[in-house]
């Protein structure tokens, strides 16, 4: 139990520990390696001190602000603190960590040219088939409209037919009633001729 207790204790410290440096490593500025081909990284701020690697010209680093006999203390991306010369710490991205992120953007912006000339073909295509059925709507108002206009022609023709049908019909009612107008009277004074005769 007693064992337990201690590894319950350490590992608490060691968490309390990991999130000190957690803070204290978010604390520190961004920085860059400047654009040497590569840099020696030491155990601490000299060449007299050992050599831990060398680090990459643009890679990006934690700078810890810590600084002494021209090296600084830079934190690198695996973690490893350790020290390098001044002159090569930059806080602004260095030159081919630029041209990256800018190749990066034309990439993307060649994606997004293509998209947008994808987008504007489908608008073409779509707007072609409107401009066709806008033309087939057109001739159909036209063809209805020259339609129409025949229709009204020969409904119009055909009420001067009816009007003249009539006008046949009551001019030979008005001869027909002239004709016995004048011939009922001359045969009723033929019969009462006739009549006195006898």
């Amino acid at each position: 139990m007693k064992k337990f207790g201690q590894l319950l204790a350490l590992f608490c410290f060691s968490f309390s520990l990991f999130s000190v440096a957690q803070e204290q490593e978010s604390d520190f500025a961004d920085g860059y390696i400047s654009d040497d081909l590569f840099i020696y990284m030491h155990a601490g701020a000299g060449t007299n001190y050992r050599i831990l690697g060398t680090i990459i010209a643009g890679t990006p680093i934690k700078v810890t602000g810590e600084s002494l006999n021209d090296y600084s203390e830079i934190i690198d991306e695996k973690g490893r603190k350790t020290w390098v010369e001044s002159k090569y710490v930059s806080l602004k991205p260095g030159l081919r960590f630029v041209v990256a992120e800018l190749n990066s953007q034309i990439v993307a912006g060649s994606d997004t040219e293509t998209t947008l000339k994808s987008n504007l073909t489908n608008a073409q295509q779509s707007l072609a088939e409107l401009r066709n059925k806008n033309n087939e709507l057109t001739d159909q108002l036209t063809q209805l409209t020259n339609e129409l206009s025949t229709t009204k022609l020969a409904l119009k023709s055909q009420d001067i037919d009816i009007q003249k049908e009539w006008f046949y019909n009551g001019a030979i009612v008005l001869v027909i009633g002239l004709l016995l107008g004048i011939i009922l009277p001359y045969i009723a004074s033929r019969k009462r001729k006739v009549d006195s005769w006898t």
